[in-house]
């Protein structure tokens, strides 16, 4: 049976819907631990009205979080996953059954919710989706799944924002596995200033965890600032998307310079109350 680790930063809104995507499906409340740190809502409360493992930390920090959750799990595999996903029907299973002894990581397929948003979120993310790195990296999609094996590979969660990042840089493609019949779904930003809000942070990340790639001994993916423009040159269809993303990216990428620490990357605007029923089911 599977351990999940949620690191929940003032979740209440969104937590109900998560915890009960995973118990619905099998997963036993006490093979899942919410890691409540920072929280000054009801984030604990929620959790302990479905019987799950509850651990409060005082101050925010999501590295902090994982690592107090997985010294209070039990078993493999190690399932992390984001507050805000909801996980569909027999996803959990689908997912942990893509590991073996050669496959260590395993993530859902995902479909990022634009609907409603504004034209520049939506153009973002019409690019944004086409990229390789987001086809065949671990990060964005809110869930990664860990054999016993596949956590060996490292010691505790650095103090890094980029925590996807960090555990996409412990394995090579073959060791990776994306299961196509579980699909997660994540909220896109539902303005043009939260998603400009979350891309500094994302690009802080990044340029931190790539700064710390040799010291912590983990080969991490090279950026890769012209991807964008190979996707959408050969189809014109694209262009005014292509400008639009690469209007985020700059400006993101010189704000991300310039501001300070954060202990969560995220946008507030997607923490809201979520429809239990949401996500994609497997096949």
């Amino acid at each position: 049976m599977s351990s999940v680790v949620i690191a929940a930063h003032n979740e209440e809104n969104v937590l109900d819907a998560c915890l009960r995507s995973l118990l619905q499906q099998g997963v036993t409340a006490g093979d899942i631990v919410v890691v409540a740190n920072g929280c000054v809502d009801r984030t604990a409360d929620v959790a302990r009205q479905h019987g799950v493992v509850v651990v409060e930390l005082a101050q925010a920090g999501k590295a902090r979080a994982l690592n107090a959750g997985d010294e209070a799990a039990k078993t493999f595999p190690r399932i992390y996953l984001d507050a805000d996903i909801v996980v569909p029907p027999g996803g959990v299973n689908t997912v942990t059954a893509g590991l073996s002894a050669n496959m260590l990581v395993g993530v859902p397929q995902r479909r990022v919710e634009t609907s409603g948003r504004p034209w520049p979120v939506r153009a973002y993310f019409t690019i944004n989706e086409r990229l390789p790195a987001f086809r065949e990296g671990l990060f964005g999609r809110g869930m990664i799944v860990l054999s016993e094996e596949g956590r060996k590979r490292f010691d505790r969660f650095p103090e890094l924002i980029a925590d996807d990042l960090f555990l996409d840089s412990l394995f090579v493609g073959s060791e990776k596995v994306i299961v196509d019949d579980a699909v997660v779904v994540v909220e896109a930003p539902h303005t043009a200033k939260d998603l400009f809000r979350r891309l500094v942070r994302v690009r802080r990340g990044n340029r931190e965890m790539r700064a710390a790639g040799v010291s912590l001994g983990s080969d991490v993916r090279p950026s890769d600032p012209w991807a964008w423009l190979r996707e959408s040159a050969p189809r014109p269809a694209l262009w005014p998307a292509a400008v639009c993303y690469a209007a985020f990216t700059i400006a993101a990428t010189v704000a991300a310079r310039r501001a300070g620490g954060d202990a969560w990357g995220r946008d507030e605007s997607t923490r809201q109350q979520q429809d239990p029923a949401r996500g994609k089911k497997t096949s």
